[in-house]
């Protein structure tokens, strides 16, 4: 029986660079952004030279890179990481916890979820039962991911209406954050997601229908068509991995049927 070898953290310079191609951006014109010079950029990549701390988190600010691979960069080059990252529940993120709560509270009767990184649900107002209520109890279970629920055939999708716009749109999303971040699970669960079935045409490009100005959630309920359009809320400064990659998606109302029938089922509950 033969036990796995862990992999070797990867050296600074092959992340830099691959961080570099991902992004499009030549030694040159990260050079000048870092404001250091092409051949100490180019033998740091080859590692012929060590980068500072600051040169790290220069190069990592004019990367852009999410938190998380600011701490990566950080370890690769020999230095301790400059972000925490704590738990929700955690005493210090007592106040986050509180302004998300307030903000799924003040949202009600409309659906509001708040999902991490990988899309896995972290919490939500009472309203999100309209979308779950008819899930598969399998799909429930923690950990939840939102895009499964939303495209797995015992989840919401029989009740989508606009199955293959939605679908579209969600998979778009999800494809340019796997092109920002580089994580492999999330590119995992875009392919689980693309193989889910939908007997929709799936547009290539999102383009405006009649009168629409966002993309639309056309969801059954009942003998009713309830239509919602979402915005999603980050916080500005995070200094912490966990808040940066909090997200809260609320959803409105689009027209004013849905508002009246949201109100009624909330005054019947």
């Amino acid at each position: 029986m033969t036990s796995a070898v862990a992999q070797p953290p990867r050296p600074f310079g092959e992340l830099l660079r691959q961080w570099r191609e991902r992004r499009r951006v030549s030694q040159l014109e990260l050079s000048i952004q870092a404001e250091v010079s092409t051949r100490h950029l180019s033998f740091v990549e080859t590692g012929r030279s060590a980068p500072s701390r600051n040169m790290v988190l220069q190069l990592a600010e004019q990367l852009d890179l999410p938190l998380r691979e600011r701490n990566r960069l950080l370890l690769a080059a020999g230095y301790a990481p400059a972000y925490s990252e704590n738990s929700l529940d955690a005493p210090q993120m007592t106040a986050v916890r509180d302004a998300v709560r307030q903000v799924l509270t003040g949202h009600e009767p409309y659906p509001a979820v708040v999902v991490d990184r990988r899309w896995h649900l972290l919490d939500a107002n009472a309203s999100l039962t309209l979308f779950t209520d008819a899930v598969a109890p399998h799909l429930l279970k923690p950990p939840v991911n939102v895009l499964r629920v939303s495209l797995h055939p015992e989840g919401m999708a029989p009740h989508i209406v606009n199955l293959g716009e939605w679908r579209a749109h969600l998979l778009g999303r999800l494809r340019r954050q796997v092109e920002v971040t580089g994580d492999s699970e999330l590119a995992a669960l875009a392919a689980e997601l693309r193989d889910y079935p939908c007997d929709q045409p799936e547009p290539e490009v999102e383009l405006p229908g009649p009168g629409e100005i966002v993309v639309p959630l056309r969801f059954q309920y009942g003998d009713s068509v309830l239509t919602f359009f979402s915005t999603v809320a980050t916080f500005g400064t995070p200094l912490d991995i966990t808040l940066a990659e909090l997200s809260i998606e609320s959803f409105y109302p689009a027209d004013a049927q849905t508002s009246d029938a949201l109100r009624t089922r909330a005054d019947m509950a």
